[in-house]
């Protein structure tokens, strides 16, 4: 006990030289505190935009080869492919070919994994309503199992019926941010005519996604309408099904069932050349967190760095400090003290003004964190988070750097002899 006294008045005997020894700590800890929050926050911020579609596998058609010839390319590939500008060079002969429903609903039924599925088409269009007007909104043509899978909410209104469908009738859903815009709300949304084009459209439902007041990186434009993919494939002369998600009962079983309806899509086609190929939203999900631990440990070492000349400063102050008070540790040794005594108060005394700074620089990243916070969770739809571990294991680390630079000049303190340390001016 008698030892953490000598540490505390040592320190606050030098009150200036103390906090700038603390200086390197404190950036350090708060550095990597604040670095550790903010890919938390960024993590969290994929995990609510894909982690609701984890087991909703997309299906589609590869009718490019591989330039070494060694079957269809991957959808890694084709982008890569597409980004560079050489597509061309790769394409098949063979056309792709116009997706039937009733090749899906066959997976659905064959594969006990998979329990239901969607199909869409898509465009984008200018949305009118009177003067009001909201450009660039995507327009999703949905088939009737769309709502059940994607488990948006209908907040106003209702979804499309077999009715709607079958007489291609001119009725749309908006999402309630478009709702918001046009109208001022969900319900006075309800029944208004809005115009696509040259032809007006009937409002019967607004829907929410559930998820919609996190997933802030997945909704940057103005909002979004649904409508009948068979009156979107009118309208607009495009394929009723453009794009094909299949919903697998369990996670684990994403990467088997998913790749077991792809292999049945290419057999219903009757395609030579070409497949299809899945594409899950684990995967992408696990990749993003992945780069985001890659650039967390990157730039939490450049910070660690920090730490490490804080540990420096340490030592440096703590030499100094034993050099000083050789005089004091000669008479604590002629009084009776053991090496061991003289070695744990220089340790003591190192490990307290590391762990101090560690709390310093703890209490940095949050009123960081804090000041910032609003402004990341408008954008990426979560905040920045300082997890107990990484506030605990910040002021452990950094105590435990005290104790590491701290025992060099403790056993230089320890090892001195008390009738020189006494002679010493």
């Amino acid at each position: 006990m008698q030892n953490w006294k000598f540490a505390i008045n040592s320190i606050m005997g030098h009150k200036m030289r103390s906090f700038l020894t603390m200086l390197g700590i404190i950036i350090g800890v708060m550095s990597v505190v604040v670095i550790v929050a903010l890919g938390s926050g960024m993590s969290n911020a994929f995990t609510d935009v894909l982690g609701g579609a984890q087991q909703d596998v997309s299906l589609f058609y590869s009718h490019k080869r591989s330039k070494n010839g060694d079957g269809v390319m991957t959808y890694q590939e084709m982008r890569d492919d597409a980004e560079s500008g050489n597509g061309d060079e790769t394409v098949s002969t063979e056309e792709e070919p116009r997706i039937q429903e009733v090749w899906v609903k066959q997976a659905v039924n064959d594969i006990s994994g998979i329990d239901n599925y969607y199909v869409t088409n898509n465009t984008t269009a200018t949305v009118n309503y009177g003067k009001k007007k909201a450009d660039n909104i995507p327009i999703t043509g949905i088939n009737s199992t769309y709502f059940t899978v994607k488990k948006y909410q209908i907040v106003a209104g209702r979804t499309l019926k077999s009715n709607d469908y079958q007489t291609f009738a001119r009725v749309v859903l908006l999402d309630t941010k478009l709702a918001d815009i046009l109208f001022g709300g969900a319900d006075k949304a309800l029944n208004q005519i809005v115009q696509l084009g040259s032809n007006n459209y009937r409002v019967i439902g607004v829907y929410k996604d559930p998820n919609e007041t996190r997933n802030r990186l997945a909704n940057m434009n103005n909002g979004n309408l649904l409508m009948a993919n068979t009156q979107l494939a009118a309208e607009y002369n495009v394929a009723e099904i453009m794009n094909v998600v299949v919903h697998v009962k369990k996670l684990d079983d994403v990467l088997k069932d998913g790749s077991a309806a792809a292999r049945l899509m290419t057999k219903l086609s009757g395609v030579i050349e070409g497949e299809y190929q899945m594409f899950d939203q684990a995967s992408q999900l696990a990749a993003i967190q992945s780069q985001v631990a890659i650039v967390q440990v990157v730039f939490g070492a450049i910070a660690g760095i920090a730490l490490l000349v804080g540990g420096i400063g340490v030592m440096n102050i703590m030499l100094v400090s034993v050099t000083e008070r050789t005089r004091e540790i000669g008479l604590r040794k002629a009084l009776g003290a053991t090496r061991g005594n003289i070695l744990m108060q220089f340790v003591i005394e190192s490990m307290v003004l590391t762990a101090i700074g560690g709390l310093i620089g703890l209490a940095l990243a949050a009123l960081i964190v804090a000041s910032i916070g609003h402004s990341l969770d408008a954008f990426f739809g979560a905040p920045p988070t300082i997890t107990t571990v990484s506030a605990v294991g910040s002021v452990l680390f950094s105590a435990t750097i005290g104790i590491v630079f701290g025992i060099l000049p403790a056993n230089k303190a320890s090892k001195l002899d008390p009738i020189e340390s006494l002679r010493y001016e």
